[in-house]
């Protein structure tokens, strides 16, 4: 399907209305600019993630968590 296209002085009399259009059908909308593409206003769909998959591979495993690090060791972890 083609996307919409609206001038930026009809889109700036009508954003809101544009708005609403492009949330409940999900479809983009193209501003143009002189009649050629200037923006491209379309809904937002964020990735989901939990909060275990943004740590995960961040952590570092240290086999000998509970023993004290050396000192030329210490730079070398961080």
């Amino acid at each position: 399907m083609q996307d919409k296209r609206v001038s930026k002085s009809e889109f700036k009399a009508k954003a809101l209305e544009f708005f609403r259009q492009i949330e409940s059908s999900g479809e983009s909308m193209i501003v143009t600019d002189h009649g050629k593409p200037a923006l491209e206003v379309r809904p937002y769909h964020g990735a989901e993630r939990s909060p275990l998959e943004v740590l995960r591979g961040s952590v570092v495993r240290y086999d000998e968590s509970a023993s004290p690090i050396e000192e030329d060791d210490w730079e070398t972890a961080q």
